[in-house]
């Protein structure tokens, strides 16, 4: 039990870093975001698997070492508690009225009927009581006439319960683990992915997960997408419409997925776990055709939704420069901001996150951006080694290093003064949406292990548990046992004018809530006493004429 509980403080304490630090399987735009902003921190992290820690060797290690500590344990327990579900309960001790709270009364029923009665009582209570079998006897020789009773088995069922909960939850997250997949892709409206491995951004599988054969078949494509927020910039509400296919030239279905409410197909279900702006870029040479388009996502990094944005435009139709012919290639970095206000003290920044006012503040790089040397390059952030920063013209003025566009403005959303006669326009604005599919087949199972978790739980720490023993002498026994024991109750003195038969005697013990099991205590003795206590001796012709 010592090894479980120190193997579960150490998952617990590894589980820390998967909820402080971004992880992969989730977000993994937040985590190229966490490398920008800690270049040096980041590359150390993710060597220890901080981006992904539930799929991390050491993480397995611990909870697989917790897995075979728990059943070692249960193995156990589970013994030991069935045989005491089908035993009896312990036997009365000599003298249960020296233990804490107990009492004893004279009665004028024989022992039999004494503790017969005290069975009823009991018995009403819940209580799981056993007599005293017939010829039974004490150590002394003497008849042994008792009633021992026990009640809050169910604690330590429920705590089992809560144990093997745990055990199959923890089967279940590695099953998962070995037959489940999820895929993460970026997708702008008007624009889809099919369910396969080479349409995800990010992709991660079990190890017994056949990536041709054991995907979902569907196709899907955003139509729109609407996010709504509050006064205060805060999300009220996300919605992606989108009309997806299960089978190639099958009927097309259409959908709503939102936070929490995933589109589930077949096996896999699609979940909406982000989205942002990309604008439409337009480079056009000096007689205006255009020489590259297209939308580019930018990453948002606050509440307002203001994002970083890198444009690397490889095919420009610029000669290459220099002895080694260099290519001249161009790059874009800058700054959305949805809603475009200017600040003093921190410049351009976004003052709510609905594209009100989109702006884009772009700084221009033309060289080498290494993107045909077949290294796989982020592409979110640029590399300006090799690259030389342009002086352009634009809505700020000419010969600056930077310009600021207005989207929604024709006449302040172009950047000229670019190497050959170019120009940049940036000339539309779609949203994207974050979109995560999953499949985990045996999340069912973690779910019903969690129901059981919580029940088992609540009934270990609602449940108490008690044991009661009722015992009666007749009363030639208890005068001699009261020669050397004189601790009696006070209320517990026979009465001359009674007729006493026995002498009953209640206690009890419980390994919890001490002092509500006191008062369940007395309830039970005054209901016992109360139907086996001595009844006034009949009078006699004398005392009935006085």
């Amino acid at each position: 039990m010592r090894t479980a509980l120190l193997l579960l403080f150490l998952l617990a304490l590894a589980a820390v870093p998967g909820s402080l630090l971004p992880q992969r399987s989730l977000n993994p735009l937040k985590v190229e975001q966490y490398f920008r902003d800690h270049p040096s921190l980041a590359p150390a992290l993710d060597r220890l698997s901080a981006f992904n820690v539930f799929g991390a060797s050491w993480f397995a290690a611990i909870y697989l070492l917790l897995f075979i500590s728990l059943i070692g344990c249960l193995s156990a327990r589970v013994r030991w508690h069935a045989r005491a579900l089908v035993g009896r309960p312990p036997r009365a001790p000599a003298r249960p009225s020296r233990l804490t709270g107990g009492q004893s009364w004279d009665s004028a029923l024989t022992p039999p009927e004494a503790v017969d009665a005290a069975r009823v009582i009991l018995r009403r209570r819940r209580f799981r009581v056993a007599l005293a079998a017939d010829g039974a006897t004490r150590p002394d020789g003497s008849p042994d006439f008792s009633v021992a009773a026990e009640k809050g088995y169910l604690r330590e069922t429920g705590n089992l319960i809560f144990h093997i909960a745990l055990v199959f939850m923890l089967v279940g997250v590695g099953l998962g683990s070995w037959f489940g997949y999820q895929g993460t892709v970026l997708v702008i409206t008007g624009d889809g992915f099919a369910n396969t491995l080479v349409s995800y951004d990010q992709f991660s599988r079990g190890r017994l997960v056949d990536p041709v054969g054991d995907l979902a078949p569907f196709s899907l494509t955003m139509e729109e997408f609407t996010a709504s927020y509050q006064p205060t910039g805060q999300p009220a509400d996300f919605r992606a419409k989108v009309a997806y296919a299960t089978e190639f030239d099958g009927p097309t279905r259409t959908a709503e997925i939102r936070v929490n409410h995933p589109l589930a197909v077949g096996s896999a279900k699609v979940y909406l776990i982000g989205h942002g702006y990309a604008p439409h870029f337009v480079l056009r040479n000096s007689a205006g055709g255009v020489v590259w388009e297209g939308y580019q996502p930018c990453t948002p990094r606050d509440a307002m939704f203001a994002s970083t944005c890198t444009l690397k435009i490889g095919d420009t139709g610029l000669a290459p420069t220099g002895p080694t012919r260099e290519p001249q290639q161009l790059a874009f970095s800058g700054v959305f901001t949805p809603t475009t206000e200017l600040d003093r003290a921190r410049g351009y920044v976004s003052t709510y996150p609905a594209a009100n006012a989109p702006g884009l503040t772009l700084t221009g790089y033309v060289g080498n951006l290494h993107i045909n040397e077949g290294i796989p390059q982020n592409v979110y952030s640029l590399d300006t080694r090799d690259m030389r920063q342009l002086r352009v013209n634009g809505p700020l003025g000419d010969d600056r290093a930077a310009q600021v566009l207005a989207l929604n403005n024709p006449n302040q959303r172009t950047v000229t003064g670019l190497p050959g006669g170019m120009s940049l326009e940036v000339d539309g604005l779609r949203e994207f949406a974050t979109f995560q599919t999953k499949s985990d087949p045996f999340k069912g199972w973690v779910l019903v292990a969690a129901i059981a978790i919580i029940c088992g739980l609540l009934v270990s720490m609602r449940v108490r548990r008690r044991r009661i023993w009722v015992r009666a002498r007749p009363v030639a026994d208890a005068d001699t046992d009261a020669d050397t024991d004189t601790d009696t109750d006070a209320g517990a003195t026979a009465d001359t004018d009674a007729v006493t038969v026995s002498m009953v005697e209640i206690g009890g013990l419980s390994r919890s809530d001490i002092d509500g099991f006191a008062a369940e205590l007395r309830a039970i003795a005054m209901d016992v006493r109360a139907a086996t206590a001595s009844a006034p001796r009949p009078l006699d012709s004398t005392e009935q004429e006085l």
